[in-house]
């Protein structure tokens, strides 16, 4: 029987993935001391692709190779859960997550790289009143064990980032950078981050994410409103040294091209009661977009529509010229046609790039959305809860954003859930179109100030505002939706020190490590705690469903149909070994008799029985079951 090795305790590595890929598509540029990059740049086929000089185009900051580490550092860490927290625990598909969110992304790599369709982040503006979390290069994880209580003394304390400090650029692309490297792998093909921000942090926030996610990918700039306060009143007089900032930002950025945006359309203020021509030719050169229309072919631009769709359009004009002019205008024959037809026409001695050649715009209550949504505000000054949480993001705000993704089952995540106006905005959507939409927030456990009013209401810390935020949307969205039964539940982890002590035949002696038997689970951790560690360290999903058995009296469970059968019980016989596997095996083969298993055991319950030990893992392997391994 295998033991766990330290690797397995990790989460994903994203530098051995790095460079198993880059061996597959360049095998002849490695060798046996590593990369040959003089082979790598031939097959490259241009040297000024490695560019190794010092001067180059771009943002770089102190901090930033280190950074581009942070990022790349496995965690060692994991999430317990906390059913006693959670709502509709065995059926949610939703996840809260406690703890820093550098850590969680690591962890959730295995899990959730390249499924997550939208994220969406609200991440401090670096006002110099925001914290910046103390990321560390080598023990990130113990410094926020440390800051929670859970390692060592009091908790750390958080700290402003002021300018008085002299790196309040460099701490906050610092903090954002692996952050946003991680979020990157997260994303599906097509998937897309949006990201709010202002003035303070914009450019430097726009060339981070161009390096991250590729210029190309860059998609829009969104404008929102921001309530204006009439500072400058007072000084109006006198003159003003700015202006008063009126809206912020929204960076939309893709994974790949893959990702298209839906067609938002917004209400219009002056809505017409008639329709009216434009042009049919615009600027953007497609030569295939050029052809023969009413006896006109533009030499540059491009139609606005398919020649096919194009010749339609002009037979229903012609129709309507010939035989429904006389007696009714085209907007009473549009109409009455089922308001669907399109018209082209040509005027008379029409010339130009468009030679005249019009398309009629029906009138229209609504209009696309570009890229202005001052419509919207940016924070909701009217709070739905009494709840103690300044400025919250406006739940409208986010549900326009959600609305831009083409899908209506996928993830969306928020990994600086703040007040969980994400959460909030993916049920209220899902219960105005149907949807099943889930969603993973993080949020840090940030200590409330004893002087704030969340802490006089009892609230320790900022996550456990959010987490009581998503139970009264919950409960405000079923009371205005009888009829609705969607997912409105949550599962609740949080991040701590893995569960397991794991062995690292690099330090240990081989042999006294597997006739110990020595404890290697954390004292206080549950089965469940395991269970869940062993989930999210095998790449499955949290959410996944998990099916419980009892065998000669010991809990076993199976997740994905026989894939993975895990016995965590702390003691184990002799007598129980041939029972125990001889059940392991039928239930396997009620699911999946030809399935590729897993089967792990606690390594302390064999109690120094080295015999029971070798005679379950003979017998699972002897029935076609060669993975056994032990914690």
């Amino acid at each position: 029987m295998q033991r766990v090795t330290q690797k397995d305790g990790e989460s994903a590595d994203l530098i051995g993935d790095n460079v198993e890929h880059m061996k597959q598509l360049f095998p002849e540029a490695f060798n046996e001391n590593g990369v040959d990059f003089d082979v790598l740049r031939q097959l490259l086929g241009d040297e000024s692709v490695l560019d190794e000089g010092e001067e180059k185009y771009g943002l770089n900051w102190h901090g930033k190779k280190k950074a581009r580490q942070i990022a790349l550092t496995p965690s060692m860490g994991t999430l317990l859960p906390c059913p006693e927290e959670s709502v509709d625990w065995d059926t949610t598909q939703n996840l809260f997550i406690e703890g820093d969110n550098l850590e969680v992304l690591k962890l959730l790599q295995k899990s959730y790289a390249n499924k997550v369709k939208l994220i969406y982040i609200d991440p401090p503006y670096n006002t110099g009143k925001e914290f910046v979390y103390p990321d560390n290069y080598r023990d990130n994880l113990d410094t926020y064990l440390k800051y929670t209580g859970q390692k060592g003394a009091e908790g750390l304390k958080l700290t402003s980032n002021t300018e008085t400090g002299g790196r309040k650029h460099t701490n906050w692309l610092n903090m954002m950078y692996p952050r946003l490297k991680l979020a990157q792998q997260m994303l599906s093909n097509k998937g897309v981050i949006l990201i709010s921000i202002d003035d303070n942090e914009y450019v430097n926030l726009k060339k981070i994410c161009d390096e991250i996610f590729g210029e190309e990918n860059y998609r829009n700039t969104i404008l929102t409103r921001r309530r204006v306060k009439s500072l400058n009143a007072q000084f109006a007089a006198d003159g003003l040294y700015s202006l008063n900032v009126g809206f912020e930002y929204v960076l939309v950025y893709a994974k790949s091209r893959q990702f298209l945006m839906n067609a938002l359309r917004m209400q219009k203020q002056n809505v017409p009661t008639k329709g009216s021509w434009n042009v049919f030719w615009s600027g953007a050169d497609r030569p295939t977009m050029r052809y023969p229309l009413l006896d006109f072919r533009p030499q540059t631009g491009q139609w606005r529509w398919s020649q096919e769709k194009a010749l339609v359009a002009v037979a229903n004009y012609k129709k309507y010229r010939r035989d429904f002019s006389n007696s009714m205008s085209l907007n009473d024959y549009w109409r009455r046609t089922g308001e669907e037809l399109k018209f082209i026409r040509r005027i008379k001695n029409g010339t130009g790039k468009n030679g005249g050649v019009q398309y009629w715009i029906p009138p229209s209550e609504t209009a696309l959305r570009t890229s202005n949504w001052t419509d919207i505000e940016v924070s909701q000054i009217r709070k739905d809860f009494d709840l103690p949480f300044e400025n919250p993001k406006s739940v409208d705000l986010v549900v326009e954003l959600i609305k831009l993704l083409n899908s209506d089952h996928c993830i969306v995540m928020d990994f600086f859930a703040g007040s969980s106006t994400t959460a909030h905005a993916v049920m209220k959507l899902n219960a105005i179109d149907g949807s099943n939409r889930s969603y993973i927030s993080v949020q840090l456990p940030e200590i409330t100030d004893e002087k704030s009013e969340a802490f006089k209401a009892g609230y320790s810390t900022i996550a456990e505002i959010s987490k009581e935020r998503i139970r009264r949307a919950a409960k405000k969205i079923q009371e205005e939706n009888p009829e609705y039964n969607g997912d409105l539940g949550f599962k609740v982890f949080k991040l701590a020190q893995s569960s397991i002590r794991v062995w690292n035949p690099g330090r240990d002696n081989l042999e006294e490590t597997l006739l110990s038997h020595q404890e290697h689970v954390l004292e206080g951790r549950t089965e469940q705690d395991l269970l869940y560690e062993l989930l999210l360290k095998r790449g499955v999903d949290l959410t996944v469903p998990i099916e419980t058995r009892q065998i000669v009296g010991k809990t076993v469970y199976s997740i994905g149909a026989g894939v993975l059968f895990a016995c965590l019980c702390p003691a184990m016989d002799i007598d129980n070994v041939e029972p125990l596997a001889e059940g392991i095996l039928a239930w396997r083969k009620e699911l999946d008799p030809e399935a590729d298993t897993h089967v792990f055991f606690r390594d302390s319950a064999f109690n120094n029985d080295n015999v029971a030990k070798t005679n379950m893992a003979a017998i699972l392997e002897q029935n076609g079951i060669t993975h056994v391994r032990s914690l």
